[in-house]
């Protein structure tokens, strides 16, 4: 059995920039492809070393900005053959309705019934913008109950992939151990979960490229393949390569993500990437455990995040 590697981007435009008093515009530059590292740049590469990615994007700004800067989100990823699935960002929703005051930053902050209201609205949305009918769901800042799912379900999408044990209880508040890394089905959907690493003994670390080293992703690959594990879940954001600030490229981050990328090509036969369009059939409920902590390399993770975060993301 291959075990099957699941590359995720986050795509949206950012709660930052909004707030900063960005334009539409000025949003998609910095958030969708900042400092030229964005999204088109990362399908360049994916196309390069012949990998599928899958992109969750947020079309809830349209709720502000209107269709425009979701279309140009959606068009590129579809032009280039990689997938667009659903995220939701509840925020804009407030924003949408006046009440900038009192933000609803986490989807779970609403009713059941609100919650399916707002996922169908998303739904239609990125229909709207050219997507297809999307199948599976990411909730923003992984914000997710049962009530969430049932809203997925009821939107006619067969995956969710808001699961992330290092963030439970919250905001992520599914009800599954936080180290469940296999996939399951549950209340007629079939949670994804993100990967989890233990970075040191009973504490986890989410696969996510801006939070873990090159070693650690490599080692929790390789780890996959060799306990036969169905899937890994890797996390980035389409803003993850350049600085916070969108204005500068992060090196450490885009060698990062190119190393990603050439490892998996390597090792296509044996970590083959995955959509969720090709999910059907993968296996659910296996024995599956996070990659164990070893201390020296969290130690280098930690070195190399403090290095990188001195040189790239001071002040100008």
């Amino acid at each position: 059995m291959t075990t099957r590697v699941l590359l995720t981007v986050d795509t949206e435009l950012t709660w930052r920039h909004f707030a900063g008093g960005a334009s539409w515009q000025e949003n998609l530059a910095l958030s969708y492809d900042p400092a030229g590292v964005g999204v088109p740049h990362q399908l360049r590469l994916l196309a390069r070393h012949g990998l599928k990615a899958c992109f969750f994007v947020d079309p809830m700004p349209a709720l502000i900005y209107g269709l425009e800067p979701v279309r140009q989100m959606v068009s590129p990823i579809l032009e280039a053959g990689q997938e667009v699935q659903l995220h939701l960002h509840s925020f804009w929703v407030s924003l949408a309705e006046g009440d900038d005051s009192s933000l609803d930053f986490e989807l779970t902050r609403f009713t059941p019934e609100r919650q399916r209201e707002l996922v169908r609205i998303a739904r239609d949305l990125l229909i709207v913008a050219g997507a297809a009918a999307p199948i599976a769901f990411r909730s923003g800042s992984f914000a997710a109950n049962e009530a969430t799912l049932d809203a997925v379900a009821a939107a006619d999408m067969r995956y969710d992939s808001s699961h992330n044990g290092s963030l439970q209880p919250w905001p992520s508040a599914l009800p599954f151990p936080a180290r469940m890394i296999a996939p399951a089905r549950h209340r007629g959907v079939i949670e994804v979960p993100v990967t989890q690493i233990e970075q040191h003994a009973g504490a986890l670390r989410h696969l996510q490229l801006c939070a873990v080293s090159s070693d650690e992703i490599e080692a929790a690959l390789l780890h996959a393949s060799a306990n036969r594990h169905p899937l890994v879940n890797i996390v980035s954001h389409s803003f993850e390569l350049a600085t916070r600030d969108g204005l500068r490229r992060n090196p450490a981050m885009c060698t990062r993500f190119e190393r990603l990328c050439g490892f998996l090509a390597d090792r296509r036969d044996e970590l083959p990437t995955t959509r969720f369009d090709e999910l059907d059939g993968i296996a659910l409920g296996a024995r599956a455990e996070p990659l164990p902590a070893r201390p020296l390399r969290t130690l280098g993770r930690m070195a190399e995040q403090l290095w990188a975060n001195s040189i790239y993301e001071r002040a100008l």
